[in-house]
């Protein structure tokens, strides 16, 4: 664990910006956040260029959860991992960190998804590794829960997990960050938990979507 003793944070999220980022306008704010897709073919120039990116970022804490075109966080992941942190940021695949107070728990898979990374079969393979989900304030996936800012096009079929709707309502976390859908960039609120989807790159994979930003006071997450 991370700890620290301030009060309200601002944290920033972007995801899916597929070595775009640095047509990106990033908000000042507490913590960064990526969850996933910060490349298009998972290499070791693409992954080198965002932890350049990454490291001269701002924010007091930068935390990054790969994506399914991160394919070197699943092929060579010991040295994705030391790419990224020598940026200084945290890599978060199935763990959680506490920072000033605020838990967050970031997870890289997604149902299967043509032959990408983090491919799990749907059903209960998938709710294996969700059934590990502790408590958290911030949830930090790639792929939507199923039914939340999930869809390509309003009206298409939903693509996000079933299971990870079941463990969010489980954990029911202050917060929901991912990406993945790009058409299903935007935010909601559902049964206490506000669910960002923070895709920068839209279906045509060119960066329009602006960050988002959202405050937690810590002192809310002292007795959870």
């Amino acid at each position: 664990m991370i700890s620290g003793g301030r009060g309200e944070m601002r944290i920033v999220c972007i995801s899916d910006t597929h070595t775009f980022e640095d047509q990106i306008a990033i908000p000042d704010g507490d913590v960064l956040i990526h969850a996933g897709d910060a490349t298009i073919a998972g290499t070791i120039a693409e992954v080198n260029q965002f932890c350049r990116w990454f490291e001269a970022q701002p924010h007091k804490y930068k935390i990054f959860v790969a994506g399914n075109h991160d394919w070197l966080f699943e092929k060579q992941s010991q040295l994705a991992r030391s790419m990224i942190s020598s940026s200084g940021a945290y890599y978060l695949c199935d763990q959680l960190i506490e920072l000033d107070g605020v838990s967050f728990y970031g997870s890289p898979w997604q149902p299967r998804f043509c032959d990408w990374a983090f491919n799990v079969d749907r059903g209960a393979t998938i709710k294996r590794i969700w059934d590990r989900i502790p408590k958290c304030d911030v949830l930090i996936t790639h792929g939507p829960p199923f039914g939340v800012l999930d869809t390509v096009k309003e009206g298409e079929p939903h693509l996000g997990c079933e299971e990870l709707l079941v463990a969010v309502d489980r954990i029911k976390p202050r917060f929901h960050v991912f990406g993945h859908i790009h058409g299903g960039a935007g935010a909601m609120q559902s049964n206490g938990t506000r669910f960002i989807n923070a895709s920068i790159c839209d279906e045509a994979y060119r960066p329009v979507n602006a960050p988002q930003v959202f405050n937690v006071p810590a002192r809310e997450t002292e007795n959870r």
